[in-house]
């Protein structure tokens, strides 16, 4: 008995990795220019066949054209890109959502770049991002290195600086209203009876928004003594590898305070938390012992103590609105740099308020 006859087989050996044109171009038996004539949607400059065949290819080869690479050749990318100081701080997160909200409406992409605080690679980031063809930037860096703004500039992107400044950059600046929000702030403590005031900050020499910050508590302590007696206030660096510092600094609060009450104005969530820190080292309650309102409304804010006071920032809004005027500017709105401040919120909870004992 003779055995079935069957028809010849061609098998086609499909690539491992992610199929390319030129993959689509063998199997179809074409050149690399009749399928992009193909998939530019130019197929009636194909004959019936040909189409065929490379549509039958590309299917074959389950073969999807690159976004990037669809997107560069005609001149854009849809990328955007953002570049933190740290990815750590509730804020940057908080920031970075709003922000990929809006991009995401828009039709944009957001990459990310982390500094991890270390301000020499602001110009890395820049030149990293550049290399991945991002059509502008948004910018939340401690703004200490004065060459990143001329790395941005050279390469003629629209910039956006949320929250810092950099010094010698004509850019849009979004931003909370620090003056204000400090004001708010230590005002709060003020009304509630706290007459002893430390303000606690990282390192502030040249970030715009930490100098803003510790300058309206030097203003607001300055303009409110004439009128509330006794009332001082000082500052303090908070270094994240001296916590024995800290400690101490709040010992001298108290000590200063005497029978005054005393309060502590932190100026962001890293340092609300070493405050948090201390604190428990030290043994003491909020509210009973030293009064507290932090800048950063957090998730944890709540639920430490009787409850941290806190100045919430519209950290939705910001990001957001940052990436709203560089997809304005991308889109050729042409107008001289703007800046956006906007209002802090006060949410007060146990920490600012005298526990009975």
């Amino acid at each position: 008995m003779s055995s079935p006859s069957h028809s010849p087989t061609t098998i086609t050996s499909l690539p491992m990795t992610r199929p390319t044109i030129a993959d689509v171009a063998r199997v179809a038996g074409v050149s690399k220019a009749t399928v992009s004539r193909f998939l530019n949607h130019r197929d009636k400059l194909l004959t019936k066949d040909i189409a065929t065949r490379v549509e039958v290819a590309i299917a074959t080869l389950a073969y999807s054209p690159s976004p990037m690479a669809q997107a560069l050749k005609r001149g854009r990318s849809r990328l955007i890109g953002l570049v933190v100081a740290d990815v750590t701080n509730p804020f940057s997160v908080a920031v970075l959502r709003g922000a990929e909200k809006a991009c995401q409406d828009a039709g944009y992409l957001l990459m990310l770049f982390n500094l991890g605080n270390d301000s020499r690679r602001e110009i890395e980031a820049i030149e990293a991002l550049t290399a991945y063809q991002v059509e502008g930037f948004i910018l939340n860096t401690l703004g200490r290195d004065a060459k990143a703004a001329a790395a941005a500039a050279r390469h003629g992107k629209p910039v956006v600086l949320v929250d810092r400044r950099h010094h010698g950059m004509q850019a849009d600046f979004v931003s909370l209203d620090n003056a204000g929000a400090v004001r708010l702030g230590a005002g709060h403590l003020l009304e509630a009876g706290y007459r002893e005031l430390l303000f606690i900050s990282e390192p502030i020499k040249n970030v715009s928004s930490r100098e803003e910050r510790e300058a309206a508590f030097r203003s607001f302590i300055s303009e409110s003594a004439a009128s509330v007696a006794g009332l001082q206030g000082r500052t303090f660096e908070s270094a994240a590898d001296d916590l024995q510092a800290l400690d101490e600094a709040l010992c001298g609060l108290r000590q200063r305070a005497g029978s005054r009450l005393p309060a502590v104005v932190s100026s962001n969530a890293v340092v609300t938390l070493r405050v948090v820190a201390s604190m428990a080292r030290l043994g003491w309650q909020f509210g009973s012992d030293v009064g507290l309102v932090g800048f950063d409304d957090t998730e944890w804010s709540p639920y430490i103590g009787p409850g941290l006071s806190s100045i919430a920032q519209p950290t939705d809004e910001l990001g957001r609105i940052a990436a709203g005027c560089l997809i304005e500017r991308l889109k050729g709105l042409e107008l001289p740099p703007r800046q956006i401040l906007l209002s802090g919120r006060l949410v007060p909870r146990g920490s600012s308020v005298r526990a009975v004992t």
